[in-house]
């Protein structure tokens, strides 16, 4: 884990109702490495990261976990469970349409969390 992560993962999101700007491609591609199991999706708007979890009671124990710790930060990723055990988890700030460091800090926590995956 690198130090970068370990930062992330100490700090809280801050409330973003816009007015902020996005981050820059340079900044989004320095922020990449602290949390190297996500991707980009082609608009460069959006952090995803996909799990192949042990069956659906994995994948709703896992949806709740994110639950609780999006909420706490007051920053909600997009959710999306598939085939009863394929999830993927995309976090953006819609406020300003693009990522913001709450995005980073969201997915390095929920890189955090316990998951129970496919063996």
């Amino acid at each position: 884990m690198s130090v970068l992560t370990t930062e992330l993962q100490h700090k809280h999101c801050v409330a973003c109702e816009g007015g902020i700007p996005a981050l820059s491609k340079e900044e989004v591609q320095s922020s990449m490495e602290a949390v190297p199991d996500w991707k980009l999706t082609t608009d460069g708007k959006r952090l995803r990261r996909e799990w192949r979890l042990k069956d659906f009671a994995a994948g709703m124990e896992f949806i709740q976990r994110v639950g609780v710790v999006a909420e706490g930060e007051g920053h909600h990723p997009d959710l999306h469970l598939t085939d009863y055990r394929n999830l993927a988890i995309e976090l953006s700030t819609h406020a300003v349409g693009g990522l913001t460091e709450n995005d980073f800090i969201l997915a390095a926590k929920i890189d955090k969390l316990p998951v129970k995956l496919k063996a």
